[in-house]
């Protein structure tokens, strides 16, 4: 990534981000046996944030296309949002129907920007 600012790191499935910045990640998928999966037409991938996993309401909901596998979260994403730490999961939907949430329960961290 030489030559690009990032203003967040990721450890693990703990995103911590600037509140109104950007984020950029590939996201993979791992088969049983340890192999990539490579997703097809008409598979869906989705990534949702909520404060709380009790929670009802879904504060932010993306869709990952299947072509780049890049989650992206842009400035106006998360710039309402109070700093603190949310919950987060990544799950797909496969054309044939089957629901996989391949990462679940992962910690989201919002932090302050000073402007």
């Amino acid at each position: 990534m030489e030559g690009e600012i990032m203003s967040y790191s990721v450890n693990g499935t703990t995103i911590t981000l600037t509140r109104g910045d950007t984020f950029m990640a590939t996201i993979s998928i791992t088969n049983p046996d340890g192999s990539e999966y490579i997703p097809v037409d008409g598979d869906a991938i989705r990534f949702a944030l909520k404060e709380s996993y009790d929670d009802e309401d879904t504060l932010l909901e993306k869709d990952i296309p299947i072509d780049t596998m890049q989650l992206v979260l842009r400035p106006e994403d998360t710039k309402a949002l109070k700093f603190g730490k949310y919950v987060y999961d990544i799950q797909i939907t496969t054309k044939d129907g089957i629901v996989c949430t391949f990462i679940a329960k992962a910690q989201f961290k919002l932090t302050e920007e000073v402007a």
